[in-house]
């Protein structure tokens, strides 16, 4: 099992966060187009709700598009959401999206669980790849959401 813990400060307020964050067709936004996410069935303007599906396809290793189905475990607005992969490429997914208030803005987190299928191939490409492929991921995400919602002040992460 892996963690990766990802934090921004962004200069907005909780409503604006959660009525960005929590909406499902924002996810083909923040995701770099290398990966090729697509949403398979659009929720029609509907935030997350605890036990929603969300269908899309994804080519996260070497451009082999695979299906990946998500589903939103827990909800508490406006302070955090949980998804969890039922079917996808990895062995375990789970990830956990926090929004604290803080001074002139809030402190985004994201915590991220997960298991690599194929066991020690699974590792070795976790090492060589995966890891790396989901850091980047997350620097694309801080960057889009830099320059969606400006920069905060004096931000240390």
């Amino acid at each position: 099992m892996y963690k990766l813990h990802f934090s921004q400060k962004l200069p907005i307020d909780l409503v604006q966060a959660w009525d960005f964050f929590s909406s499902p067709e924002n996810l083909e936004k923040i995701t770099p187009e290398s990966l090729g996410l697509k949403i398979k069935h659009h929720h029609s303007g509907r935030k997350m709700y605890a036990g929603q599906i969300i269908a899309y396809t994804v080519k996260p290793l070497w451009n082999i598009s695979m299906q990946w189905i998500t589903e939103i475990t827990a909800v508490q607005e406006p302070a955090y959401f949980i998804d969890e992969q039922k079917i996808g490429p990895y062995a375990f997914w789970h990830h956990e999206h926090w929004f604290t208030p803080i001074a002139n803005g809030i402190l985004m987190e994201d915590i991220l669980y997960y298991k690599v299928p194929f066991g020690l191939f699974g590792k070795a490409l976790h090492y060589l790849k995966i890891k790396k492929d989901l850091k980047i991921i997350f620097q694309y995400r801080r960057e889009f959401l830099e320059k969606l919602f400006g920069h905060y002040p004096n931000q240390q992460n």
